[in-house]
């Protein structure tokens, strides 16, 4: 069985509805996904402390991260967690993992690349394999990929919060393609 972690923040519920999208295209090729949102009360003092979920990543095959874009990079409570990922790196516990991400924002620019460069950063500091979007028809296509993000899973939010139907669309495709590429 495939398996792979998605570890996210959410503050309004934009991230979490793009996890979701990207654990049920996962799951359309026979994956078990698991959710590990991060909670305030895994944060202590600045720091993410919770164990059992750095065990249960070491036995995954693909770690997904995401949080939505404040100040041009990820949250902070995600940034305790990557932070706080620092025993796994130093044991090499995520070597050879397929890694990905995806975040949400509420403009098309906003810096929301930078949130995804620094997952993909996150992921090669852990060897990890990055696992972007494949977009073949690029730009020409208004139905997928909308913003037009191949490092990951961008979603904007509108007036009211709510994604649109394409960037959950894309998300899916995400979930897809890392289902796909795990042997």
């Amino acid at each position: 069985m495939k398996r792979i972690a998605i570890v996210y923040f959410s503050q309004t519920g934009s991230t979490k509805s793009m996890a979701q999208a990207i654990a049920q295209g996962a799951q359309q090729l026979d994956a078990e996904v698991k959710l590990y949102p991060i909670v305030g009360t895994d944060i202590i003092e600045g720091r993410f402390k919770n164990e059992a979920v750095f065990d249960e990543l070491a036995n995954m095959d693909a770690i997904i991260f995401g949080s939505p874009t404040y100040m041009g990079g990820p949250a902070a409570q995600f940034k305790a967690f990557a932070d706080a990922s620092s025993e796994s790196w130093s044991n090499q516990l995520w070597h050879n993992k397929l890694a990905a991400g995806f975040t949400t924002g509420g403009s098309p620019c906003g810096e929301v690349q930078s949130t995804i460069e620094s997952f993909y950063i996150l992921a090669t500091q852990h060897s990890m394999l990055w696992v972007g979007v494949d977009a073949p028809e690029g730009t020409a296509s208004k139905m997928f990929n909308r913003l037009n993000s191949s490092l990951g899973a961008i979603g904007m939010v509108d007036e009211k919060g709510l994604l649109d139907d394409i960037d959950i669309k894309t998300a899916k495709r995400l979930g897809e393609r890392v289902a796909e590429l795990i042997h």
